[in-house]
């Protein structure tokens, strides 16, 4: 660990709000279950968000270190630095920061950490690219890869392309982790908000396969009756 990353760890730690017990009860880290690798410290999210602005020009090499930390928090700091480089640099330099988030995408392993990061880097960069690349992520056997394909959707959809999202939910259906489908339902329903019947199509489409958490979370901005019209249907596993 350089001089550096032991400040930074010293500074997350005298900036601890909550119990790493407390911290971590947000996160499922009991043994063989899907955060059981992580630690926790106990800063909050705007916390570290403040700090990672002294740390904005951190060098490769440690950024590097940060994000494999076993602390999330420091994962998550990395992160938002890693972030931040991204959307400061040029047309010309961002393929560098995008070819760092995935070659360092094993320590994105936690849907925080995926959630704050694969929309803004990943997704963005693919904006006007071939996307082609999510699929093999979407297809992959590790979580973090499928939930990383499917958030950078979200940038697709702020700019009112859902076709991707659509496209990765429909392959995703059938995803055996609870964490997944929450990610799926959660950009369908932003999709939603884009083209309201784009997605009441595809739910009526995909509404007596889909897991009854995906679907729940996808008609969450839907009228009450409507929804309830939707979960009530027997075959809906």
């Amino acid at each position: 660990m350089t001089a550096i990353i032991s400040t930074i760890e010293a500074l997350l730690k005298s900036n601890a709000t909550l119990s790493p017990e407390k911290a971590a009860m947000f996160f499922k880290t009991g043994p063989g279950m899907y955060g059981a690798h992580d630690r926790f410290i106990g800063v909050p999210v705007p916390k570290i968000r403040h700090i990672a602005k002294d740390f904005k020009d951190l060098k490769r090499d440690d950024l590097s270190i940060l994000i494999a930390s076993p602390f999330n928090e420091m994962r998550f700091l990395a992160l938002v630095i890693l972030t931040h480089n991204y959307q400061k640099s040029s047309e010309d330099h961002k393929k560098e920061w995008v070819d760092f988030y995935l070659n360092h995408k094993a320590h994105v392993n936690n849907w925080n950490l995926v959630d704050a990061s694969a929309h803004l880097i990943l997704g963005d960069y693919l904006l006007h690219r071939d996307k082609n690349s999510l699929l093999e992520l979407a297809q992959s056997n590790v979580l973090w890869d499928r939930r990383i394909a499917i958030v950078a959707t979200w940038a697709f959809i702020k700019n009112h392309d859902l076709t991707w999202t659509f496209r990765l939910a429909e392959k995703l259906l059938h995803d055996t982790e609870d964490l997944m489908h929450k990610a799926v339902g959660w950009m369908l329903r932003e999709a939603g908000k884009r083209n309201v019947l784009a997605l009441e199509s595809f739910l009526h489409t995909h509404k007596t396969t889909m897991p009854r958490t995906m679907l729940r979370y996808a008609l969450e901005k839907f009228p009450k009756e409507q929804r309830e019209d939707f979960m009530a249907r027997d075959s809906i596993l």
